[in-house]
């Protein structure tokens, strides 16, 4: 329920939000501007305390590899995903071009060196390749939502094996390393989070931007797990189809457990000759 008090807390974590961004923005255009290595640790600094500040408590699970670059590729639920993930992991986003034009989001995007892609340009695709290899040539992590668009929170949709281009990039001769991250909304308030509430935290279809944000930010302490899982190379798959069914079934199905409460150790994962099908309320068919 929308209540009075949730609407004072709303005014006072976007003063709070506002604030902090405008003052940071210019120090990071700098850094950017003058090379210095501040560019890429002053975003994880960012995201950490603005997450924060909006009333997110996030909790990673499993280890994110070290190894640079790597390609993360995880489920998307809302624009807040890049606000979670930007937490806990130094790199940039791969982004649909139209978000390059969204009022402040987009300079912020542009300000993490995001790599902005149009998905439906086929005549621009070597292009875009190009912009990948130069970005993950030059050492930098990527972070890329296979499923092109947005969900539900309750089912991640098929992983779209042509966004998985940047996995065939070689990097001093050696295959990328890419890594499936699951991100799922659990907690708020200490209360699981049900189907009923899941929209105010899922933006997907016709919602506006505006009043969705408005909203979320008026709810208390909202629990978010991040899990990190083995990582991969397209060597061990033999194409970019496998290798997106494989990232999408991990991740598919991690998120149906941390959106049951089931949040196991995690251990190696299987290879695809020897994977099931997802648990729960995962998606049941595969990528394209």
């Amino acid at each position: 329920m929308i209540t009075f008090a949730s609407h004072c807390l709303s005014l006072v974590r976007l003063v709070a939000y506002l604030g902090f961004t405008l003052a940071l923005m210019p120090i990071q255009a700098l850094a950017l501007a003058r090379g210095w290595r501040l560019a890429v640790t002053l975003p994880l600094f960012y995201h950490r305390r603005t997450a924060a500040l909006l009333g997110f408590r996030v909790e990673t699970r499993g280890r994110r590899t070290t190894d640079e670059p790597t390609l993360f590729v995880a489920n998307h639920t809302s624009y807040a995903d890049m606000e979670m993930l930007g937490s806990v992991i130094p790199g940039s986003f791969i982004a649909k071009s139209e978000v390059a034009a969204w009022p402040l989001f987009g300079q912020l995007a542009r300000l993490q060196r995001t790599v902005f892609v149009d998905r439906r340009a086929r005549s621009s695709a070597v292009e875009q390749r190009d912009s990948l290899t130069e970005r993950l040539g030059a050492g930098g992590n990527l972070i890329l939502f296979p499923e092109g668009t947005s969900n539900d929170s309750l089912h991640v949709r098929p992983f779209k094996s042509a966004l998985f281009a940047a996995a065939e990039v070689r990097v001093d001769g050696r295959a990328l390393s890419v890594q499936p991250v699951a991100i799922a909304y659990t907690r708020v308030n200490g209360m699981p989070l049900g189907r009923t509430m899941r929209p105010f935290f899922a933006w997907y279809g016709d919602m506006e931007l505006v009043g969705h944000l408005w909203k979320m930010l008026g709810f208390g302490t909202v629990d978010v797990v991040i899990q990190f899982y083995q990582p991969v190379t397209i060597d061990k798959f033999g194409s970019r189809k496998k290798l997106a069914e494989h990232c999408w079934r991990v991740v598919a199905e991690g998120v149906a457990a941390a959106n049951a409460g089931r949040l196991p150790a995690l251990e190696p994962l299987p290879l695809p000759d020897t994977l099931e099908a997802p648990i729960g309320a995962a998606a049941a068919t595969s990528p394209q």
